[in-house]
């Protein structure tokens, strides 16, 4: 009998995270570089750098963030290759080496609601002889079985390419329960580096500087503090404060955000209305937002009132859902993948 080894896999524009049945998980920043000459390999010593160390070492490397969107990126070998590697550095970090003799893997891979009917052949294809067996299911789904909140719960998991939203009504859901949008955290670090661009021409600042200050300061309505942060101007580490500039990107994500919400509440069966409303959970990086609870909150003031609650760790809870579902699924629901 082959050794079974289940995943779950959230694979996320910014950061993936994988769940494995050996009790091993482990996070990655979703970059993927190849050194760009000569030098830069001998200086790396390496063929192919993953996560962090991508992003650290970018200037020497032909870097790729295969995920847009929530997306894996189409028409691009090398954006395909780049995912590729990406999973099989999730694996190796579980324990998976290769194909051994006697392995089974199956992974149940969370992507974007939209994903599921866009997307979904560029990810089997990727995952061909990676694993065994895959089943894919919408993130936000896999975080609400995590969670064991299947019934009468809204899910909203804003990550960084996507935000997307779920409707649990006891059973798998349809397309008609889930809905995504591109207004995420991406779409704030965009934002952001306009506004701190047109308030500080002088500062030199990169959209990596600001993705690391939103992950700090981010707050919507008012702030717990100062958004102070230090960039050169001319070459000087000056300090600055982006106090307005960072509430007014995260601001951002509430009108969209909002009206998705109480748009896919309005369409939840009369009765079971106020039990959705009253049973919102946030989840992914920008469910962290400071004061986005309270804001989506106001929001539903509108409509009778309910209750928004986030995670405090967002990071492995949908990876662990994922790995949930891995454990649960009949046989009938896998789709058996040859190399």
């Amino acid at each position: 009998m082959a050794e079974i080894l289940n995943v779950g896999i959230d694979l996320g524009t910014s950061r993936s995270a994988i769940s494995a049945s050996n009790g091993e998980r482990f996070v990655v920043d979703s970059f993927v570089g190849w050194p760009v000459d000569m030098v830069a390999k001998k200086v790396l010593k390496r063929e192919v750098l993953i996560g962090h160390e991508a992003v650290s070492n970018r200037t020497m490397l032909d870097l790729h963030r295969p995920l847009e969107r929530g997306l894996l990126k189409e028409g691009s070998e090398k954006d395909v290759e780049a995912v590729r590697e990406l999973l099989k550095h999730l694996l190796r970090l579980v324990g998976v080496n290769g194909r051994r003799a006697g392995s089974n893997v199956r992974a149940v891979v969370g992507v974007p609601a939209a994903a599921l009917r866009t997307n979904k052949q560029y990810l089997r294809n990727s995952m061909k002889g990676i694993v065994d067996s895959l089943l894919i299911v919408s993130e936000p789904f896999a975080v609400a079985y995590g969670l064991d909140a299947l019934l009468h719960t809204m899910i909203i998991d804003i990550g960084a390419g996507t935000t997307d939203f779920c409707v649990m009504k006891g059973r798998y859901p349809t397309e008609e329960d889930q809905r995504t949008l591109t207004v995420a955290g991406d779409s704030i670090d965009t934002q952001l580096l306009k506004l701190i661009e047109e308030r500080f021409p002088q500062a030199n600042v990169t959209i990596y500087m600001v993705r690391d200050w939103k992950e700090r300061f981010s707050f919507v309505g008012h702030g717990p503090e100062r958004c102070l942060v230090t960039a050169p101007v001319k070459g000087v580490p000056t300090e600055l404060d982006i106090t307005n500039e960072m509430k007014a990107a995260c601001e951002t994500l509430l009108a969209p955000v909002s009206e998705t919400m109480i748009d896919l509440l309005a369409r939840v069966e009369p009765e079971f209305q106020e039990r959705v409303r009253a049973n919102i959970i946030l989840s992914g990086g920008g469910g962290l937002i400071r004061g986005l609870p309270e804001a989506l909150e106001a929001a539903l003031a509108s409509v009778g009132g309910g209750h928004v609650r986030y995670m405090d760790d967002p990071v492995f809870v949908g990876s662990d859902g994922g790995l949930a579902l891995a454990m649960d699924a009949p046989e009938g629901d896998w789709e058996r993948l040859s190399a």
